[in-house]
């Protein structure tokens, strides 16, 4: 694929970006304690608090990043085999939190209802929660760097083209969440079955993705 910019000639690799897409779908889909966050407050206050919340972890999801962009690029930039090393820590990562999550039960819990808060401090809350959790950036480091796609094109671009792709794709599952807040409780609470299904497909995604890094 090609994508013309200034008279330049920018090789792209589209199906690169549409792998990336469908496994951040995927890790947004799988419970964990951001998305479960957005149900609660959602079913305890009504869907603008949820999507408030949203809107707070996606906005982190900037600073991510950029941190990402600008660190990792440096050192693509001056070291090829730092950038291998990168890689490959980033597949053990994975590996160790497909491990952790084969651990953990099938039931997913939904518990508690919070005292209403307003909109704004809650995307305060989901900003901070976001900002200040090293596993973020350290997943972003594991996760974005495989899926660089392309050769000619700045690898600072590169990371900010998947970090806008991850939060439009993250936004609308959160946000698919938050709205339909009652349902998907309802459902997630009465079958037995869910929590076997999500579990398994968060496994794989994790185990994919790590076999990719290694392998792409």
């Amino acid at each position: 694929m090609y994508f013309h910019i200034n008279q330049g000639t920018f090789i792209l690799n589209y199906e690169i970006l549409m792998a990336f897409s469908v496994a951040t779908f995927f890790l947004a889909l799988s419970p964990g304690p951001d998305n479960i966050f957005v149900l609660i407050q959602s079913i305890s206050n009504g869907k603008k608090y949820g999507l408030a919340v949203v809107a707070g972890l996606m906005t982190g999801c900037l600073v991510h990043t950029t941190l990402l962009a600008f660190g990792v690029s440096a050192i693509i930039k001056n070291s090829t085999t730092l950038f291998t090393i990168i890689k490959f820590f980033g597949a053990a990562y994975l590996v160790y939190l497909a491990i952790m999550v084969y651990k953990g039960g099938d039931v997913i819990s939904i518990a508690g209802e919070e005292k209403k808060k307003s909109k704004l401090s809650l995307f305060k809350q989901g900003f901070i929660m976001n900002v200040l959790n090293p596993k973020v950036t350290i997943f972003f480091l594991a996760f974005f760097p495989g899926f660089l796609f392309s050769d000619s094109l700045n690898n600072v671009i590169q990371f900010y083209t998947l970090g806008v792709l991850f939060i439009l794709v993250s936004s609308f599952v959160f946000g698919a969440i938050a709205i339909l807040a009652g349902q998907i409780s309802s459902f997630l609470t009465n079958n037995m079955r869910t929590g076997f299904v999500l579990k398994w497909i968060q496994i794989i995604v994790f185990m994919g993705i790590a076999i990719y890094l290694v392998l792409g």
